[in-house]
């Protein structure tokens, strides 16, 4: 990942108006962490825990919960390459609702 592409979700990530709408609207998705990477999947979508948590200043237990969680509700989806395992949003009309309120357009 280029690091000024790091930097500048970093600060989307910073009291995002969109986050914190989608977060209110999606109940059972609806916590920030777990908004904040799903976000974070609109833009790469092939990312490990631990870049994850590194971009949203979690600790990657933190981020692990949430992507089962999100993983339970077929939001996002997992395959394992070499000894990582990488996060997908799935492919279903609740991933697409997200990332397209997340973005802000309507794919």
């Amino acid at each position: 990942m280029q690091m000024s592409k790091k930097i500048v979700l970093q600060k989307e990530l910073q009291n995002n108006a969109k986050i914190e709408a989608c977060a209110e609207r999606f109940g059972t998705t609806g916590d920030q962490t777990r908004m904040k990477i799903c976000f974070l999947l609109c833009h790469y979508p092939k990312l490990s825990v631990s870049g994850i948590a590194e971009i949203i200043g979690s600790p990657i237990s933190t981020v692990s919960h949430s992507l089962k969680r999100l993983k339970e509700i077929q939001v996002v989806e997992n395959r394992r390459q070499a000894k990582q395992v990488l996060y997908s949003l799935g492919k279903n009309k609740f991933a697409s609702i997200i990332k397209s309120q997340l973005l802000g357009n309507n794919e």
